[in-house]
């Protein structure tokens, strides 16, 4: 017994350092990464946010609720398709695991239940936060 571990552990140990050695690192320099398209996508990208941002602050008069609502609308974008994935996971757990055993399907009721409130509520809180920003505010 102690001889096949010590054979596995020798086979593992051999295939991580190999692995180790077969890995090439490229090296490159400071121009090459300001020349590259990546570079210039994620500056662009951060320029966006940034201006993004500032339209939210001038829109709401205020860089509390310019950031609120710029941190709302991102939830609202990005839940949409967590939700899905997660009421898809919940239908898998009702429907297909669910046949043979009751406390499998009533975990994925929960989980479809659990998402489509989320949704509901990352949808509904942008523009409850926007009524409620504006009409107290003038």
């Amino acid at each position: 017994m102690l001889r096949k571990v010590s054979i596995v552990a020798i086979i593992f140990i051999t295939l991580v350092v190999l692995m180790n050695i077969c890995s090439i690192c490229y090296a490159v320099t400071g121009e090459e990464v300001l020349n590259s398209t990546q570079a210039t996508e994620l500056v662009e990208i951060k320029e966006s946010a940034k201006s993004s941002l500032a339209e939210y602050i001038e829109k709401y008069g205020s860089t509390t609720y310019g950031v609120a609502a710029y941190i709302l609308n991102g939830v609202r974008i990005y839940s949409i398709p967590l939700c899905f994935v997660g009421i898809a996971i919940g239908s898998v757990y009702q429907y297909v695991l669910g046949i043979r055993k009751l406390d499998v399907r009533d975990r994925g009721f929960m989980l479809i239940i659990t998402f489509v409130t989320i949704l509901l509520i990352c949808q509904v809180l942008p523009l409850i936060f926007a009524v409620v920003v504006n009409g107290w505010r003038g």
